[in-house]
C-alpha cells in the first residue's frame, strides 16, 4: 500500500484529522474521521462486522482529485 496525502480537514480546530488519503496500489480512498457511534445513525445503515463507518465534513470534498480537477 502506498498511501498519498491528499489534505487535513482546513476547518479542524486541533489540525490533526479528519484526513483523506489515496491508495495507488487499489485504487482507493482511506478516510480518517470521526467515529460514529450513534446508534440511531448505526441503525440505519447495513454495516458488515468487517467495515466501519466514520464521519468527515463536506468541506473536505474539496481534496478529492474528481472534485478539484
Amino acid at each position: 500500500m502506498a498511501l498519498r496525502f491528499l489534505g487535513k480537514d482546513p476547518g479542524s480546530p486541533s489540525g490533526g484529522s479528519p484526513t483523506l488519503y489515496y491508495d495507488d496500489s487499489d485504487d482507493t480512498y482511506v478516510v480518517q474521521g470521526w467515529k460514529v457511534t450513534d446508534p440511531a445513525v448505526l441503525a440505519q445503515m447495513d454495516i458488515p462486522d468487517h467495515e466501519t463507518v466514520v464521519r468527515i465534513p463536506r468541506r473536505m470534498a474539496q481534496f478529492l482529485p474528481e472534485v478539484n480537477g
